[in-house]
């Protein structure tokens, strides 16, 4: 099984020395990949019609996913990059795509991009792009970004998109991963078709139900399901018996990575508890102590 570390966007603070350290500290300890969290705006969530929900309000910092994964590749040297999940159609699909190929190539090969269609209606609209058929707008941009990665020169007329003979170079890898996210069987349907893994986004216990559907629409898919990743994650306040207990579970059914998170931000939102963090060591403290129980 693969751990990762779920990078502590909130709370690691804006010192370039203390993200450094964080990320080779999970290189050293033996993490496979970081996990990166997606927000490019944080907003109020008083006086909202509809009602606005989601655990980050406008006080919680979020670094930019892109940048951040090119700082990190320029720091580590074999420890994945993925996000979980990059909030896809709030954002124009060819500067992804040359985004996503910047990191790859930077990292030589280590980016996994994980994507979703997001929560927060407030960034859309903020970014200007519509929430309303984001679902459709998603659905080809997966299908535009693989075929950005792979052709030369594309001509390609969609229905939210059009490139007229025209490419990007430097190309990544061809056959870069694109995993999806989410919470509900529209997500997983997506994944089924056209992804190469899922994040869950929660503890192996809460989503063993949803493991085996997946792997039902696969095979409905024509799909081998022992070839697609699965990442669940586990917070670290749930204390050593629970991470002992939920690693045993996504092993015995099939789970491929297994994500911590050590922040309290938005903790209790999910679920979790806090754990008084205090400091760019404490937070590598909690990724020491849970590789040496779990690994």
């Amino acid at each position: 099984m693969n751990f990762g570390a779920i990078f502590p966007t909130p709370e690691i603070g804006t010192d370039p020395a203390a993200i450094r350290d964080w990320a080779q500290a999970a290189e050293g300890l033996g993490y496979s990949h970081i996990l990166l969290y997606d927000h490019v705006l944080g907003a109020e969530h008083e006086g909202r019609d509809p009602k606005f929900m989601g655990p980050y309000t406008e006080k919680d910092p979020y670094h930019e996913v892109f940048v951040t994964m090119g700082f990190l590749a320029a720091v580590t040297e074999t420890i994945g990059l993925s996000t979980g999940v990059l909030v896809l159609p709030q954002r124009q699909t060819a500067l992804v795509a040359k985004q996503a190929a910047e990191v790859d190539i930077l990292s030589q090969g280590r980016l996994r991009l994980g994507v979703g269609t997001g929560w927060n209606y407030i960034e859309y609209e903020s970014l200007g792009e519509a929430w309303d058929d984001r679902g459709k707008r998603f659905d080809e941009q997966v299908d535009l970004l693989r075929k950005l990665w792979r052709e030369p020169v594309l001509d390609y007329t969609g229905e939210h998109h059009r490139i007229d003979r025209a490419g990007i170079l430097p190309k990544p890898r061809p056959d870069l991963p694109i995993w999806f996210g989410g919470f509900n069987d529209v997500a997983m349907r997506r994944a089924a078709k056209k992804g190469d893994g899922f994040i869950y986004g929660t503890k192996p216990e809460r989503v063993t139900e949803q493991f085996e559907r997946m792997g039902e629409l696969l095979e409905a898919e024509g799909r081998d399901p022992t070839g697609f990743g699965a990442d669940a994650s586990i917070d670290f306040s749930q204390g050593e018996a629970s991470w002992v207990r939920n690693v045993e579970v996504w092993r015995d059914i099939g789970g491929t990575h297994l994500s911590l998170r050590a922040m309290d931000t938005a903790a209790v939102y999910v679920g979790e508890k806090h754990v008084g963090y205090s400091g760019t060591q404490s937070y590598i403290d909690a990724l020491e102590t849970f590789m040496k129980a779990v690994a």
